[in-house]
């Protein structure tokens, strides 16, 4: 069927997700986070400069591009780690333009980290109730009075141990967070992300540093997030796992939003062929340009 006869109202109800052609910028049927002219230099390098990029709520995207594109960048001035020098974005319907990012997180849009955060001198458990947001006894005149936060501290503990039983970690939750293993930390602090019963999680490149025997868990816990209604935006350089688990992909280079799509028609979209080509990255280009093996194809 011809474009034409394919309207682009047509087309966003076939994908779920946009309307009108993929292209950078594409407008999306249900965003949860809208972008406008954000531009972060550092010196005389520009490392973020998006003229516009709408994220589909409900939906896993993956943001992908070459060591040194952004991603990082954007991920940092989205969650308020960062100031652009200039631009605007907002976050369900509400502006994130100089918020914190502890307020960020207060109002629903959580991140993980590429160097995990966990704070390896506390215990799993006590890691994991830091990520609770409104406890009461955080408050100074609260504290005094047990019995003003106690019963909410014993409710936190048990939802605490249904996401470390969830993530396998429950075992663990007396032991320090530094005796974790580079994978289990990964689960950890997206276990820890979930305390905060977040809307957007944003997880900044979730698989790296972790052993082929946890990769396939932290796939799940993913796939799982969206099945609960959260929409989740992520980092990753493993075309394999983009692929498998992406609804939406969105391709940066030299801070630029340079392509967008299904995970099928960006890995074949000559932009995102010359991104990584050009910057000599280690990529199966297979995948990239969509000659799949028939194993990839089962």
């Amino acid at each position: 069927m011809s474009s034409s006869a394919n309207p682009p109202v047509a087309r966003a109800k076939a994908t779920g997700l946009h309307v009108g052609d993929a292209v950078p910028g594409v407008k999306k049927v249900d965003p949860i986070i809208v972008v406008d002219g954000v531009k972060r230099t550092f010196g005389g390098l520009t490392a973020v400069d998006v003229d516009h990029l709408e994220v589909p709520r409900n939906a896993i995207t993956a943001l992908i591009g070459p060591n040194g594109a952004g991603k990082t960048t954007l991920f940092n001035l989205l969650t308020g780690f960062d100031k652009p020098d200039s631009g605007s974005w907002t976050f369900d319907g509400r502006s994130l333009s100089g918020v914190p990012a502890f307020r960020a997180a207060r109002m629903g849009l959580v991140r993980t980290f590429q160097l995990t955060k966990a704070l390896g001198l506390l215990t799993v458990l006590e890691n994991m109730k830091l990520g609770a947001k409104d406890q009461t006894g955080e408050k100074f005149l609260s504290s005094i009075f047990p019995f003003l936060w106690r019963k909410q501290e014993e409710e936190l503990e048990v939802r605490a141990m249904e996401l470390l039983t969830k993530f396998k970690l429950d075992a663990k939750a007396d032991d320090f967070a530094a005796s974790l293993s580079g994978g289990q930390r990964k689960l950890l602090e997206m276990a820890r992300a979930l305390m905060g019963q977040p809307t957007m999680v944003m997880l900044d490149e979730p698989m790296a540093g972790v052993n082929p025997a946890l990769t396939q868990s932290l796939l799940e816990h993913i796939l799982d997030l969206k099945d609960e209604g959260m929409t989740v935006l992520f980092v990753e350089h493993d075309m394999h796992m983009v692929r498998h688990i992406a609804d939406w992909v969105v391709v940066m280079a030299e801070g630029r939003i340079v392509a967008e799509g299904a995970p099928a028609d960006v890995m074949k979209n000559p932009a995102v062929i010359d991104a990584y080509l050009g910057a000599h990255q280690e990529i199966d280009l297979g995948v990239v340009t969509g000659r799949h093996t028939p194993e990839d194809k089962a």
